[in-house]
C-alpha cells in the first residue's frame, strides 16, 4: 500500500496550470515539522512537494496561498530524470487524492482573501433581502 498523510505549511503560493489536453494540475510545496528536536534543541523540517489534479487543484488554487496550513493524504511518487550534465537522479513528489484546509479565515494577514467574492462576482452579484417571518394566531389546539 502506497499511502502518505501530511500535515504543514505551504512554501509559496500554488502554482495552477493546465496540460495541453485541458486538465487542470497544480504544483506546490509544504513544509513539514518533525515531532522531535535535535540534540541542539532544534526542530527539524522535511520539504515535499505535492501535486494535485483536477477540481482539487482548482480549489487549491483558489482558496490556499503562502503559508496556509494543509493535510494532504495521497500516494508518494518516485521520478527518475537526467538533469543537464546527464546526471540521473531521482525527485519524490506527493500526488495528493485529498487536501483539507486547516488554515482558519482570515488568518493569514488578517485580509478578507477567504471571505472575498472574485472580482467579477462581486459587480454582478446584487445585495439580496433578508426574508421577513410572517406572525401567526396560535390558539394551541393541533391542527390533525
Amino acid at each position: 500500500m502506497n499511502k502518505v498523510f501530511l500535515i504543514g505549511n505551504l512554501t509559496r503560493d500554488p502554482e495552477l496550470t493546465e496540460t495541453s489536453g485541458g486538465v487542470n494540475v497544480c504544483h506546490f510545496a509544504i513544509a513539514v515539522n518533525r515531532s522531535y528536536t535535535s540534540a541542539d534543541g532544534e526542530r527539524q523540517t522535511d520539504f515535499f512537494n505535492v501535486t494535485a489534479w483536477r477540481g482539487l487543484a482548482e480549489n487549491i488554487a483558489r482558496y490556499t496561498k503562502k503559508g496556509s496550513k494543509v493535510a494532504v493524504s495521497g500516494s508518494v511518487q518516485i521520478r527518475n530524470y537526467e538533469d543537464n550534465q546527464g546526471v540521473k537522479r531521482n525527485a519524490v513528489d506527493i500526488i495528493a487524492q485529498d487536501v483539507e484546509f486547516l488554515t482558519q479565515k482570515n488568518a493569514n494577514s488578517g485580509d478578507d482573501f477567504y471571505d472575498s467574492p472574485a472580482p467579477s462576482e462581486r459587480s454582478a452579484a446584487p445585495a439580496k433581502k433578508k426574508p421577513t417571518l410572517e406572525s401567526f394566531d396560535d390558539d394551541g389546539d393541533i391542527p390533525f
